[in-house]
């Protein structure tokens, strides 16, 4: 079954303009005390609008109704509900199999790109959905929901990937590449090394210049998608005497001569693919520069930040997953002749919960509307990212608690959950990472 949606070119819709004081013309004679104090006196109320009042410009403005992190456009909504279905029908009946196997079915892959989510944001003209930036995060939090290994696929090839081609490539590149990620081939971001973690800088592969191809050799640790990638975006130094201003981003094809050294077996996210690739006088066109020579530290920090409100989603995700999971058992399990669900102390457990998804999925959400926006989103980013890891962490492991011992088995998905959620405190930017991200930005407003 083919599940593309049908979507309507995106329009942005925006919050009603905060009402306005006139500025009227200053006067010639000289201002009195009472005259000033009535400039600097700050607006009467009563003489704006709010949107809580019937005022009949708000209630008849659809703009002023767009109040709620929750408020989705009709695409995204559809969006939102075609990927549940999908996450539902493809994706369900095959994660304890792949989770076993520690492979990504190829039919999920296919049902992917055949349902139109690995081009969530690509234009339409190169074969993508045209969507919201929301719209992404939609798609892998409800991905998510089901199998965060089937998410993170989709993530990093969405908003890494696709994103890295749609605002650095040159048009060449975007018109050979963004076509064939949106239909068929999946992409990777290869950044990480033996030696640069989260000191990703640190990197050591080579590329030389030679004649007008540029010889890469080294290797590179942890990258996702790498087993069934065929399209890689490698990041290396063009001059290691320049320090992160030699860094450039390549675009290398699978058979140009990557090789895929070692899969690593991993505690959770079982499917999803993790490799050590290693790259052995690999020649690649000098039109593969992806950007700017030199430029790639640019590309990968900015494009990073962006990369976290999506491991945010992936994480608000797996957490309603977990919860999902376990409140029906609390209603139909009994103890001393109760529901267990009906038991005050597990009552505030799972209320708790559910507040601290509720918060993560509202902090993710207006990270990705201020991004949307064009506006300062850095510190909100690391916000979401690090508070969604924590809340996954948390619902994840109630969820195994509140079932008990069936909890603790794998005929139920809480256990794979609880492993699953751990690597949300790991990539894309450790907690601490992220936590003297946010303290250096705080430092700054208040340093000013």
């Amino acid at each position: 079954m083919i599940f593309r949606p049908t979507l309507l070119q995106a329009t942005r819709r925006h919050l009603p303009a905060a009402a306005r004081r006139s500025v009227l013309p200053r006067q010639q004679q000289p201002a009195t005390p009472a005259a000033v104090a009535a400039a600097l006196a700050p607006p009467k109320q009563a003489a704006i609008h709010r949107s809580f009042g019937t005022s009949s410009v708000v209630r008849d403005s659809e703009e002023a109704k767009k109040t709620s992190l929750h408020t989705l456009s009709e695409d995204e909504e559809m969006m939102r509900e075609m990927v549940s279905r999908f996450a539902r029908e493809v994706v369900q009946p095959k994660v304890s199999e792949m989770d076993e196997t520690e492979t990504m079915d190829p039919a999920v892959i296919r049902g992917l790109f055949e349902a139109g989510l690995m081009g969530v944001e690509t234009p339409a003209e190169l074969g993508g959905a045209e969507a919201s930036f929301l719209s992404a995060i939609l798609v892998i939090e409800e991905l998510a929901r089901i199998d965060p290994s089937v998410s993170v696929l989709c993530d990093v090839h969405n908003t890494l990937v696709n994103t890295v081609f749609r605002h650095y490539a040159s048009d060449a590149l975007k018109q050979k590449y963004l076509p064939l990620l949106a239909s068929e081939k999946l992409g990777c971001f290869c950044l990480s090394e033996a030696a640069s973690g989260s000191d990703a800088f640190a990197l050591q592969t080579r590329a030389e210049l030679s004649g007008d191809h540029y010889v890469i050799n080294g290797s590179k640790m942890w990258i996702t998608n790498s087993g069934e990638a065929d399209v890689f975006l490698v990041f290396a130094t063009v001059d290691p005497s320049k320090g992160y201003k030699g860094i450039t981003c390549f675009v290398v094809d699978r058979e140009m001569g990557v090789s895929v050294a070692k899969k690593e077996k991993k505690l959770g996210i079982r499917a999803s693919s993790t490799c050590q690739l290693s790259f052995d006088d690999v020649r690649v066109p000098r039109e593969n520069v992806l950007g700017e020579v030199g430029k790639g530290y640019k590309i990968a920090i900015e494009i990073l930040n962006e990369g976290r409100i999506g491991i945010a989603a992936q994480m608000v995700g797996l957490a309603q997953g977990a919860f999902d999971v376990a409140l029906p058992y609390l209603f139909q399990r009994k103890q001393f002749g109760t529901l267990i669900g009906e038991f005050q102390a597990m009552q505030h457990q799972y209320a708790q919960i559910a507040v601290d998804i509720e918060a993560a999925r509202l902090l993710t959400y207006n990270a990705a509307r201020l991004k949307e926006e064009g506006k300062p989103f850095v510190k909100e980013a690391a916000m979401a990212k690090l508070y969604a890891s924590q809340v996954a962490e948390r619902a994840s492991s109630r969820a195994v608690e509140w079932m008990g011992g069936v909890g603790f088995t794998r005929d139920v998905p809480a256990e794979k959950f609880y492993r699953d959620c751990k690597i949300g405190s790991i990539y894309e930017g450790t907690s601490n990472i992220q936590l003297q991200t946010i303290a250096k930005l705080l430092a700054k407003d208040y340093k000013e």
